[in-house]
């Protein structure tokens, strides 16, 4: 009998090396986290993107955006006036720069142009037109460029207040 066991404890030891473990597999990250897209975007841009409403979701950011300025700028307008108005190289109210020589100037003027343009370019068209159909890739592209914008907003250390 004790031989017995000693087999059978034998073939469970020897078992063991055949024994299926259940792999673990990496869990896949959801895009937002792959692009960084910045986590102060309302949850409604991450609901509109997994239900796969795309066109909805880089609308609801850039509203997000233009909000975001508005209030640096403590401005009742909107969209491309407002940032033209508010990011002005020679008179800004909200600066992202300090604006004392000509790169900084230049700078600035840039993201004037950069934030005027993305509210004519990727806002407007979701805002005022029913058909515009944004791919996965062209949603996470534009909010890309959300997170960018707001990403300067926070580093600006030079926001003046009116």
């Amino acid at each position: 009998m004790a031989n017995v066991f000693s087999v059978f404890e034998n073939l469970v030891r020897a078992s063991s090396k055949w024994m299926y473990v259940e792999e673990q597999v990496p869990t896949a990250q959801h895009p937002f986290d792959v692009r960084n897209i910045h986590p102060t975007l309302p949850p409604d841009v991450r609901r509109l993107f997994d239900n796969s409403h795309y066109s909805q979701a880089t609308f609801e950011a850039y509203k997000y955006v233009d909000k975001e300025v508005a209030r640096l700028a403590s401005s009742h307008a909107s969209g491309f006036n407002l940032m033209m108005a508010v990011l002005s190289e020679t008179n800004p109210i909200v600066k992202l720069t300090p604006c004392l020589d000509t790169t900084e100037r230049d700078e600035q003027k840039g993201y004037q142009f950069l934030f005027a343009g993305s509210m004519m370019a990727i806002r407007n068209p979701r805002g005022h037109q029913y058909s515009v159909a944004d791919s996965v890739d062209d949603c996470l592209d534009h909010l890309g460029l959300a997170s960018t914008l707001l990403r300067r907003l926070e580093a600006a250390n030079f926001v003046l207040k009116v």
